[in-house]
């Protein structure tokens, strides 16, 4: 058996290796996931008119504003934010990049558990988190703050909005990716808030 098989069978066979690979894995694909909801859900709920029996009902402006732009929904929404300034072709490179080691993680998947990736999915975290963070924040600016009259002539500090997926996406990445403090952090501290149990009087 020479070293390559060897190594690749090392890797599968390994518990730790395969838990944590899986764990990668995982993680990755539903930071995609997450970050691709925002680029698409985003546009669509506003350019939703309402809902029926069937859900929500879209808009016309959603297909001559936005679906013009690219016959696929998710380029199409990118178009449509860099557009209206939100992201730049910049962004969308990365966005790219994020995207193709997606593919790659989950049309290769026996592949990347046993010989791994030529792309660290890691190291593309950072990118997802600033690239969600810009998106969700643009739409808190000029959309939810806009239209929020208790809002209105108030000063608004840029720096200290945390959109609520970027929060979401970093509690992930601790418990998942972290050592066994910051994993059991979050659930420490939940604990402690448990509402003591009513007693009879």
């Amino acid at each position: 058996m020479n070293d390559n098989i060897w190594d690749s069978w090392e890797r599968f066979l390994k518990p730790e290796n395969l838990k944590n690979n899986m764990i990668i894995l995982s993680f990755f694909v539903t930071s995609y996931e997450i970050l691709k909801d925002s680029i698409i859900e985003r546009i669509r709920s506003f350019y939703t008119n309402g809902f029926d029996e069937e859900g929500r009902i879209i808009g016309n402006k959603y297909c001559t504003e936005v679906m013009s732009l690219n016959r696929s929904p998710l380029y199409a929404s990118l178009e449509w934010l860099k557009k209206m300034e939100a992201i730049d072709e910049n962004d969308i490179k990365q966005f790219n990049e994020i995207k193709d080691c997606r593919n790659e993680l989950v049309h290769g998947i026996v592949n990347y558990l046993t010989k791994g990736s030529n792309i660290d999915p890691i190291s593309l975290f950072p990118k997802i988190i600033s690239l969600l963070e810009k998106i969700e924040k643009w739409w808190i600016l000029n959309v939810e703050i806009e239209i929020n009259p208790d809002l209105n002539d108030k000063e608004i500090d840029e720096k200290g909005i945390v959109p609520g997926t970027v929060i979401t996406l970093r509690v992930l990445a601790d418990i998942a990716l972290g050592n066994e403090k910051e994993a059991n952090h979050y659930f420490d501290n939940f604990e402690k808030q448990k509402k003591p149990k009513n007693k009879k009087e």
